[in-house]
């Protein structure tokens, strides 16, 4: 369960980094409410997580949720480039996502 948890936790983080793109360094009230809002709940999630899971692991696996999904979402919904070394980089941070997965009991 814990690891759901820290799922719900990392796409909660790509939420927020969408909304702090759409607050506008937070002049917009509701992007802004929104951000702060996912901010804390994936924060929360985190916290329930790292009550089973060791915090090495779940701070990196909710990283990189976080890097990976907001890297997607900027490539599918923002224009923002695909490069082929950019896309291996991703790559890369997935292997270490499921490396770390793999490696930890629980």
């Amino acid at each position: 369960m814990s690891w759901i948890i820290l799922l719900l936790a990392g796409l909660l983080e790509v939420a927020w980094a969408i909304g702090l793109k759409q607050s506008a360094g937070f002049t917009k009230l509701w992007p802004s409410v929104f951000t702060a809002v996912t901010m804390a709940a994936s924060i929360a999630l985190l916290g329930l997580a790292l009550r089973e899971l060791p915090l090495g692991t779940a701070y990196a696996v909710w990283t990189g949720i976080g890097t990976v999904g907001t890297v997607i979402v900027g490539i599918m919904l923002l224009g923002e480039p695909a490069g082929l070394l950019r896309l291996v980089s991703i790559g890369l941070i997935v292997a270490g996502i499921i490396g770390l997965k793999v490696l930890t009991p629980a």
